[in-house]
């Protein structure tokens, strides 16, 4: 804007946000939060989603938690004047519909009279318009450019090089206990999807309910002969400690909150590369 004070955003629900001066004091969705300060703003606090449970899950946390970033708990048991205490002037969520918040209850921003911006991390939009969306937020919380895309880019093309020369099968799914299993169908999901496109042979569940994950046993996972299990790393999924083993594949990490920003994607990519190559 022209006015260096003001400011307005158009969130991914549509919404014209607007103010008179920049906000700076800001309450985020744990995702969001990691994926602000990654592109240089600080939140004041951050809080939970359903999934989550009083403590900050480090896997979802990033920097935040060596930024010293207060942790709320999980949005929909917010206490509110906790958080009103930290004067906010922004609350920053996700959604997966478009339409709503998905980790804070509607009415909380209208009760503390703080407007919220609302980005979409579903898969109606690429992996590389949902993180070009949070770099146009925090470029406007922050009066510059944020990180560009060249650094996602060079570990794009590292891992398209690494993936053209294996035939890898990678089954990405989330632990459900010992004797069941989530199966991510990759079209779902943002960066599995740019996994694919970037050649990485990522394995389908099959038909079945679910629009995200084919609900299963484990022996069915076994039967899609991965090479590579990306197992869900958040607290509330069940890990390779607990699991059995998928035949005979090797397992790494895969977190399906990474922070939607250029330095979390090319870590996980860079990741990825390595984990692929692995004998």
């Amino acid at each position: 804007m022209s006015d260096a004070g003001a400011w307005g955003f158009t969130d991914d629900r549509g919404v014209a946000l607007t103010a008179v001066h920049r906000p700076e004091r800001v309450v985020a969705y744990v995702r969001a939060g990691a994926a602000l300060l990654d592109l240089g703003v600080t939140p004041v606090a951050v809080y939970g989603s359903g999934h989550d449970g009083e403590v900050l899950d480090p896997v979802k946390a990033g920097g935040l938690a060596a930024a010293g970033v207060p942790y709320l708990g999980p949005g929909r048991t917010l206490d509110e004047e906790a958080v009103r205490s930290l004067r906010p002037d922004l609350i920053v969520d996700v959604t997966y519909d478009g339409k709503s918040a998905y980790a804070l209850d509607e009415g909380v921003p209208g009760r503390l009279g703080v407007s919220a911006a609302v980005l979409s991390v579903g898969n109606e939009l690429s992996l590389s318009a949902i993180i070009g969306r949070f770099g146009e937020l925090g470029a406007s919380l922050t009066g510059a450019d944020g990180p560009g895309p060249d650094v996602v880019a060079s570990a794009e093309a590292v891992l398209r090089s690494v993936a053209a020369r294996t035939d890898v099968g990678v089954l990405a799914l989330s632990g459900a206990g010992p004797d069941q299993v989530h199966l991510a169908r990759p079209h779902a999901w943002p960066e599995l999807a740019r996994l694919q496109e970037l050649g990485v042979r990522l394995l389908d569940p099959g038909p079945g309910a679910g629009a995200n994950w084919l609900t299963a046993d484990w022996e069915h996972a076994a039967r899609l002969d991965p090479g590579l299990v990306l197992h869900d790393s958040r607290a509330n999924a069940v890990g390779p400690d607990v699991f059995p083993p998928v035949g005979h594949a090797r397992v790494a990490p895969w977190n399906p909150e990474t922070p939607p920003s250029p330095a979390a994607y090319a870590r996980f990519f860079a990741d990825l590369a390595a984990s692929l190559q692995e004998k």
